[in-house]
C-alpha cells in the first residue's frame, strides 16, 4: 500500500495539483467573473421585473428560435442570462442588465468560467479532457485508500507538525496533517467528482438500455416531458410572468432558476419553469410544464426518482452550489488543503529520493525531472493564475478574442516557468517562482485600480463586498507565496535528515512514510 500510494500520488500529482487548485477556485466562481467585469454595476432587481426584461428582448430578437433558455439574476450573479437556439441548429447568447432591459457593456472574458472548466476539461477538446481528468480523479481515490490503510494513527498525525525537524520529517509530518486534517472532505469531493463523470467513463449500463438514445436516458431519469417538435401553425405565446407565479405557488418555497420555453410562437409550445438549485443540494429544483399557447398547467414535477436524487445530491455536494457564504468559505479552505496535502507529498518524494541519491553520490535523471515537474506545477500555477488575472486588467478592451488571450496569458505564463524550473536548480528555482507570484498577487489590487478606479480602501468602505474579497484573498496569496518562497530559501541547505533522526541497522527509516 505505501509503494501504491507513493506512485499513483506521483504519476497523478501534477495534474491532481491543477485539477484542486482551480476547483477551489470554482466555489468562487460568479464572484471571480464580477470582479473581472468591473465595466458594468447591476443593480439587484426582482425576479419579476427580470423575466419582464428577458421576454421582451428575446419576442424582439429571437421569435423565430426553436427554444429559449432564461437563467435569471441571483444574490452572486445580478445579470440576466439569455441562450436561444436557432432554426439552423446555431446557438447564441446574451447578457442583460434587468433594469435598462439593453444588452450590458462588459468586456469580453471568461472569467470564473475558465477555472470551472479548466477543472474537468483541462482546456482540452472534447473528450479527452474530460477522461484525463476522470482518470486523475480515480487516481486520487487509490492514493486516499492507500493513504489511510498506510497510516494507522489518524489522531496523532493531527497533532504533529515539527517545522524545525529535518526536512524529510518536517515534509512528512505537513503531509500527514494535511490529509487527516480535512480527509472526510477529500473523500467525497473525489468520489463525487468521479461520479459527475460516469456517463462518458462507465457507459456499459446505459448504451445496453438505451443505445444511442441519450436523450431518452436523461428524459427518464429527470422525469422530464418530451421535447415536440413544431407543428408548423402560428399560436401567440402566453406571457411569462403569470406563468411563472403560478408555478412558484405549486412548489410553495424558493426561487425562478430557469425558464425554458420550447418552440415559442408554435402550437406546440411549452414552457418549462425550473426552482432554482441555490438553495437545496439537489442540481435540479422541482419543474412546472405549461402549454405556451393557453397556459394550462400540464406536468409538476417535485419529487424525483431514488437513483436521479442520488445523483444530483453527490453532484450537488461537489459543486457546492446550494452553499451559503460561510460555507462555501468553507469549501475554500478544505480545497487549499487538499491542494497543499498533494504539493507536500510531490515535494516529499523529491526530498526522500534527494537522501538515497546522496548516499549514492550523484543524483539521479529521474530526481531531477520530478523537480523541476514539482517547481512548474506547484510554483508554476499560481504564477500563471496571477497572469490571467493581470491580462484581464491590462489587455486592450477593443482587442478581438479577448477571453482567449487572457487565457494565452496564462498558458503562457505557466510554459516559462516550466522552462524556468527545467534550466535552473530546483532549490535556486522555488524561491523565484513562489517571490515572482507573490509580487503578481500583491500589485494586483494596485493594477485593478490604475485600469478601473476601483480602490480598495473604496470598496470596503461602500461596501462593495465582492471585490474587495477578491482583492483581500488576493493580498492573502501573496503573503503565503511570499512566506513559502522564505522557508524554501532558508531550508535550501537543511540536511534531508538530522543526525538523531538516522535508524539504527536493520529498522526501516521513518515506518510511517507514506
Amino acid at each position: 500500500m505505501a509503494w501504491l500510494h507513493n506512485w499513483a500520488g506521483l504519476v497523478a500529482g501534477w495534474l491532481l495539483f491543477a485539477i484542486f487548485v482551480t476547483g477551489t477556485l470554482a466555489v468562487f466562481r460568479p464572484e471571480i467573473t464580477q470582479w473581472m467585469r468591473p465595466d458594468a454595476v447591476i443593480a439587484p432587481v426582482d425576479q419579476g421585473r427580470a423575466l419582464d426584461a428577458a421576454e421582451q428582448y428575446l419576442r424582439g430578437h429571437a421569435a423565430d428560435a426553436a427554444r429559449w433558455f432564461i437563467r435569471l439574476p441571483t444574490a452572486r450573479d445580478g445579470a440576466l442570462a439569455l441562450y436561444w437556439a436557432g432554426r439552423d441548429g446555431n446557438w447564441h447568447d446574451a447578457r442583460l442588465d434587468p433594469n435598462t432591459r439593453q444588452p450590458v457593456a462588459q468586456r469580453d472574458t471568461l472569467g470564473g468560467e475558465f477555472f470551472y472548466r479548466f477543472h474537468f476539461e483541462l482546456q482540452m477538446p472534447y473528450p479527452w479532457g474530460r477522461w484525463l481528468a476522470s482518470l486523475a480523479g480515480m487516481a486520487m481515490l487509490v492514493v486516499l485508500v492507500s493513504g489511510i490503510v498506510t497510516h494507522r494513527r489518524f489522531f496523532k498525525d493531527f497533532f504533529t507538525f515539527r517545522p524545525k525537524k529535518a526536512a524529510q520529517r518536517a515534509w512528512l509530518d505537513a503531509h500527514n496533517a494535511l490529509g487527516v486534517l480535512a480527509l472526510p472532505f477529500h473523500l467525497v469531493i473525489t468520489y463525487s467528482g468521479v461520479i459527475t463523470l460516469m456517463a462518458l467513463t462507465m457507459p456499459a449500463a446505459l448504451d445496453a438500455r438505451y443505445g444511442q438514445d441519450s436523450a431518452a436516458f436523461y428524459a427518464e431519469r429527470g422525469g422530464e416531458p418530451p421535447v415536440l417538435a413544431p407543428a408548423g401553425i402560428a399560436r401567440p405565446l402566453q406571457p411569462l410572468g403569470p406563468l411563472a407565479d403560478a408555478a412558484r405557488r405549486h412548489w410553495g418555497d424558493g426561487d425562478i432558476g430557469v425558464v425554458v420555453v420550447g418552440a415559442p410562437g408554435d402550437a406546440n409550445a411549452r414552457v418549462s419553469v425550473l426552482q432554482t438549485d441555490t438553495a437545496q443540494l439537489r442540481i435540479v429544483g422541482a419543474m412546472a410544464v405549461f402549454d405556451g399557447t393557453n397556459g394550462r398547467l400540464l406536468q409538476v414535477m417535485d419529487a424525483p426518482r431514488a437513483a436521479a436524487l442520488t445523483h444530483d445530491v453527490v453532484y450537488g455536494l461537489h459543486t457546492a452550489r446550494f452553499a451559503d457564504s460561510g460555507l462555501r468559505w468553507l469549501y475554500f479552505l478544505c480545497g487549499i488543503a487538499g491542494s497543499l496535502m498533494i504539493a507536500s507529498g510531490l515535494v516529499l518524494w523529491t526530498v526522500k529520493r534527494r537522501q538515497r541519491d546522496a548516499k549514492a553520490g550523484r543524483v539521479g535523471v529521474g530526481t531531477r525531472v520530478v523537480e523541476a515537474l514539482n517547481v512548474a506545477a506547484i510554483a508554476g500555477l499560481p504564477l500563471a493564475i496571477a497572469a490571467f488575472f493581470w491580462g484581464n486588467r491590462l489587455l486592450p478592451l477593443a482587442q478581438p478574442q479577448r477571453a482567449q488571450a487572457e487565457v494565452l496569458c496564462f498558458f503562457g505564463a505557466w510554459a516559462l516557468a516550466a522552462v524556468h524550473a527545467a534550466l535552473r536548480p530546483a532549490r535556486a528555482a522555488w524561491p523565484v517562482q513562489l517571490w515572482l507570484g507573490a509580487a503578481l498577487f500583491a500589485l494586483l489590487p494596485l493594477v485593478s485600480a490604475l485600469t478601473t478606479g476601483h480602490w480598495l480602501p473604496g470598496a470596503l468602505l461602500h461596501g462593495r463586498w465582492v471585490e474587495a474579497g477578491f482583492e483581500l484573498t488576493a493580498l492573502a496569496a501573496a503573503a503565503a507565496l511570499g512566506w513559502a518562497g522564505y522557508k524554501f530559501r532558508r531550508t535550501a541547505g537543511r540536511p534531508a535528515i538530522a543526525p538523531r533522526d538516522t535508524p539504527r541497522a536493520g529498522t526501516r527509516l521513518l515506518e510511517d512514510t507514506p
